[in-house]
């Protein structure tokens, strides 16, 4: 059939027709509308459930950050009682002679404000070694003390040295004297974190050691992040993540501090012992250090 002879639509048609297209359009368009309302509405509730876990996660830790120190908590393997770790010949760990399981705050006795107590070594475990042994070398320090990284930036190769050597025992005591001096309790945390390294990995404290006076941030801030120090023991492949978090051994770090100020004679770092004598140096690096130790060997020949 030819165009010509099509039957063609009255006026009634074709207004009927475009009603039918118009509301097809309208259809689609209120389906496409809800469609995207309910796109909107799980967005939304995916972007509200997503912030309730961020805000409770960020409730959680800091809860756990804020939480206080217990004053009792365990001894990490590896590390004595006075809060040392100590390293001999070929720098293998030294094992604890006097040691327990868990230490206590509250059996320190309270230091008096104004008074400084007189060192009571023997209770310290400082001596000096026995005639023909290694000379001992205790140095009580604070991961947040600038003097501290000056002092074993002069001495701590040839320390190592000589203890590799077999010619003295080297005992480092992190301490959190310093707590007040960042927001965090950097001090603290830094000798936890270092604890906590000794008592999984003892082999490499003194790698660990080296790495946070390497990165020693300054006083006043808030000092290096938990993550961070978490990340410097993964970087020597060591995981200390749950002892960090948890603050397993803040309380050890606490009662070593208390133990320091109240019997060690410490009313600063670094403060070192050589076979039971204090250091007292007179240079400002404290590169006299070495010589004082090398006259102590010498004279045990």
């Amino acid at each position: 059939m030819s165009p010509q002879n099509e039957p063609r639509t009255s006026k009634a048609e074709r207004t009927a027709a475009a009603r039918e297209q118009a509301k097809l359009i309208r259809e689609a368009e209120a389906k496409r509308q809800k469609r995207n309302s309910w796109l909107i509405r799980g967005g939304v509730l995916v972007a509200a459930v997503a912030i309730i876990v961020v805000v409770a996660l960020i409730v959680v830790n800091t809860m756990r950050n804020n939480a206080p120190i217990a004053d009792s908590g365990p001894v990490p393997a590896n590390m004595n009682t006075f809060g040392g770790y100590e390293v001999g010949k070929d720098l293998k760990p030294v094992a604890p002679t006097a040691s327990a399981n868990t230490v206590d705050k509250g059996s320190v006795p309270a230091a008096t404000a104004g008074v400084t107590p007189s060192p009571d070594l023997a209770n310290t475990g400082i001596a000096a070694s026995a005639s023909g042994q290694p000379v001992s070398v205790v140095i009580y320090l604070d991961f947040l003390c600038p003097f501290c990284k000056t002092f074993e930036t002069s001495n701590g190769e040839a320390l190592k040295q000589l203890a590799n050597d077999g010619k003295i025992t080297l005992e480092y005591r992190p301490t959190g004297l310093l707590d007040g001096n960042s927001t965090t309790n950097y001090s603290s945390r830094a000798a936890a974190a270092a604890a906590a390294v000794a008592n999984t990995a003892p082999d490499k404290y003194l790698d660990f050691f080296t790495k946070l006076y390497d990165n020693q941030p300054q006083e006043g801030g808030a000092g290096l992040s938990n993550d961070q120090l978490k990340q410097y023991a993964k970087d020597l492949g060591i995981n200390v993540d749950a002892a960090i978090d948890d603050k397993t051994y803040r309380p050890y770090v606490q009662y070593a501090t208390a133990l320091a100020t109240a019997k060690g004679g410490v009313t600063g770092t670094p403060t070192a012992y050589i076979d039971g004598q204090v250091f007292k140096t007179q240079t400002q690096d404290f590169s006299d250090f070495k010589t004082s130790v090398q006259s102590a060997i010498d004279a045990k020949k």
